[in-house]
Order: structure tokens, then sequence, then C-alpha cells
């Protein structure tokens, strides 16, 4: 009987700017590193499309039963490794890469304008910070009104809030890929610590 334990982390086809998106060149690198040989890893790249990611997220927690759901983004403002503790609602306003929005501007239509992770993510940083990998840390409480905002909420909903958002800054002179995905490898590991210390102290974590 397979005992191990399934984590999906998602990152983004290109968009814009980003020829080449840094979040999924991220997530191909943390697939060479691997989790632990207690955890099945699943790796899968998102189109940067509203309608796409309605399709394809409840899919994923409906196949897969995760342990826990990563999704990870780029963001060309960004200068440290983000963690974003919570999800929004509305204000999807922002064409895709189809040109498109949703009619109703929101992710779903009546849930609440926020949702919060279970993992606090000051705790993560705290302890991420500790392993000295050469790139910086920091917590957000807002993810920007985009597809990675939109992503995150629709996974929220959908995973009774057991789910995360990393925003991981563009390739560069500073940042590479391989270092972005130790980086991941680091922060997903104490997320997963997190939810099994939740699980044995009986804690339900962050709410708006």
């Amino acid at each position: 009987m397979d005992t191990k334990k399934t984590v999906i982390v998602t990152g983004f086809e290109p968009f814009g700017e980003h020829k080449v998106n840094a979040s999924w060149s991220a997530v191909q690198e943390l697939e060479k590193l691997g989790l632990g040989e207690d955890i099945h890893l699943v790796v899968k790249e998102i189109p940067v499309e509203y309608k796409a990611v309605s399709e394809i997220l409840p899919s994923l927690w409906e196949q897969y039963k995760p342990e826990l759901v990563v999704h990870v983004g780029v963001s060309g403002i960004a200068t440290s490794v983000t963690l974003e503790q919570c999800g929004r609602n509305r204000g999807y306003n922002r064409l895709d890469n189809c040109d498109t929005c949703p009619l109703s501007q929101c992710c779903i239509d009546g849930g609440p304008d926020c949702l919060m992770s279970v993992i606090d993510m000051d705790s993560v940083c705290k302890r991420v910070k500790t392993c000295r990998l050469g790139v910086g840390f920091c917590v957000s409480k807002d993810a920007g009104r985009y597809l990675c905002d939109y992503t995150y909420y629709t996974s929220l909903h959908l995973g009774n809030r057991r789910c995360a958002f990393v925003h991981v800054p563009p390739l560069g002179k500073r940042h590479t890929a391989e270092g972005l995905g130790q980086a991941l490898q680091a922060v997903v590991t104490e997320m997963l610590k997190m939810l099994r210390d939740q699980r044995y102290h009986g804690q339900e974590g962050h709410r708006c």
C-alpha cells in the first residue's frame, strides 16, 4: 500500500513581458530536487487564462486528493520570494492571454471577499530565512488581482484553505532557476511540517 502524501506544485506559462516564466522554471527545478521519499510531487504548468484555471483546478484537487497545493507565480516587481497569506474574490478585470476576464470579475460567485490559507506564512518565512539560501523571503497579503490571485482564491475555496501561493522574482543575475527551485523546496517542506503540526495540535489555521 502506497502511504505517500501527494503535493501539487504549479507554475504559469509565459505572458506579457515574461517570455520565460520564472515560476514554471523554478517549479521544474523543484521537480528535480523533490520533496523527500515520502512525498509524491506532482507539477503542472497552468495557462494564464481564467477559464482554464476554473477547469483545471477542480480536476487536480479531485484526481489527486493532495495533502497540499502550492501555486507559484512570477512578479515583475518582486525582489524576494514572497509568501502570499490570502486570496481575494473580486476585482478581476485585467485581460488574460485570451483577452478575456470573468464577466462577474470575481472568482467564486457568492464567495467571501477574502480567504486565508491555513498556513501561517509569517512563521514559514521566519523558518526559511534561517536556511541561508542566498534568496530573500517576505510575506504579502495582496497577490495582485490577476491570474495569480484568481488561482489562489479558487484553490483555497476548493481545498478548504489547505493551499499556498508563492511569488518569485524574474530570472536574472540575482535569481536563477536553480536558486528559486531550492527556495521553493525549503518553503514547501516547512509548509508540510506546519500542516502536520496543526493536525497534531488540532489547530485550524488563520481566518480572515
